[in-house]
């Protein structure tokens, strides 16, 4: 069954290193290189959450925060399968 799930987030510009784990207040933590300037830590966090959870950037759209560091993101794909691995990251 493809559908979507929505995922809060909280994004962290400007880290060392690309991290998706963790969770912050019932957030999925997302750590980027990249700084909060042009809209590029958003888009290094789309890239990052859809690499982790093992779908296509482009099954990751942007459904609100957008110059927000707390955001909530949609993936599109199999729900069971994409649930499971946000449970795991969160632990992570």
């Amino acid at each position: 069954a493809m559908t979507a799930i929505r995922v809060p987030i909280r994004v962290k510009p400007g880290a060392s290193r690309t991290r998706v784990g963790g969770s912050l207040a019932e957030r999925l933590v997302v750590a980027v290189c990249s700084q909060a300037v042009d809209g590029k830590a958003t888009e290094a966090a789309l890239k990052a959450v859809a690499e982790a959870i093992g779908v296509k950037r482009r099954d990751v759209t942007l459904v609100t925060g957008a110059t927000a560091r707390d955001k909530v993101v949609e993936i599109e794909g199999d729900v069971s399968e994409i649930r499971t691995a946000i449970d795991r990251l969160m632990l992570a």
